[in-house]
């Protein structure tokens, strides 16, 4: 950025602690709060209150996801703070950018008069993010699974951009990867790739001698019908956001292990997460000081 900035990043995980670091290295004054356990003692922010100098911040950066329910994301911290208190803290106008905007912060943020963007909904990120995810969702099932990718049949289900970077990752390895997905146009790509391909209504069809089903699709799609197809011992990665695409009872009673992996980047890799944040922040600051400028003309 052109501009150095007062910048504040309150609550979140690695990734939030080390977009502190990355910021501050391009001389940004940035400030933390509620992120204690990731960064020293002398850079936290320790008060249990939000502290004043909030209201003179060029930019507060929330972290992904934004929320505990009606709590700030803090995961690193001892204490988790109710958001409204943390919107209690700001001015009208300030801009907020967050990770994962749901309608009840979205009302809170209009209610106080400030300005709330999402990173999470801009596609730069999206793409960027499904490298780490798909590295860490690798990470898992070799960690898991009893035998090797190399040779092994793998399902994945869903040809979105997790779905892509997963498949291409796995069939990298050496596994036989199969993409499940709801279109026809999925189904293409999938196969143009070099991947079998089936529509999902075709899973509870017949057996499916999968070891390991990785699922990208944030809705049921892996439910009672489905379920019972596949092989006792199948590991069931499900990348999906909450509440994830695995009916959970269904897979323990055909005895099929589930790992809900949530927010991989952060976990696995989040220096890059942090950096995949920073370039996406530095393009939603860029753009609306461009249109600023051209509001002013």
């Amino acid at each position: 950025m052109a501009c150095a900035k007062n910048i504040w990043l309150l609550g979140g995980d690695r990734r939030q602690a080390e977009l502190a670091r990355l910021l501050a290295m391009d001389g940004h004054q940035v400030h933390t709060w509620a992120l204690e356990e990731g960064l020293p003692a002398e850079e936290a922010g320790m008060a249990r209150q939000p502290p004043d100098g909030l209201a003179q911040a060029d930019c507060i950066i929330l972290p992904l996801p934004a929320a505990d329910g009606t709590a700030l994301h803090s995961p690193l911290s001892p204490f988790h703070p109710a958001l409204r208190q943390v919107f209690d803290a700001l001015v009208p106008g300030q801009l907020v950018l967050a990770g994962k905007v749901d309608p009840g912060l979205r009302a809170l943020a209009q209610e106080h008069g400030v300005q709330l963007l999402d990173y999470f909904a801009r596609e730069e990120l999206a793409v960027a993010n499904a490298v780490p995810t798909a590295e860490g969702a690798v990470q898992i099932a070799m960690e898991q699974l009893p035998v090797t990718l190399h040779g092994a049949p793998v399902l994945v289900v869903g040809f979105g951009r997790i779905g892509q970077a997963t498949a291409l990752r796995l069939a990298a390895l050496g596994a036989q990867v199969t993409v499940a997905a709801r279109r026809w146009e999925a189904l293409a790509w999938a196969q143009a790739l070099g991947f079998q391909g089936l529509l999902l209504s075709q899973l509870a069809q017949e057996p499916r001698p999968y070891p390991l089903v990785v699922n990208t699709v944030p809705a049921l799609v892996l439910g009672k019908e489905v379920l019972p197809r596949f092989p006792a011992g199948c590991l069931i990665l499900d990348l999906a956001s909450k509440p994830g695409g695995v009916d959970r009872c269904a897979a323990e009673r055909c005895g099929l292990p589930v790992i809900h992996a949530l927010s991989l980047p952060g976990k696995v890799a989040p220096v890059t997460a942090a950096a995949i944040l920073q370039t996406t922040i530095y393009h939603m600051l860029q753009e609306l000081e461009q249109s600023g400028k051209e509001d002013a003309t």
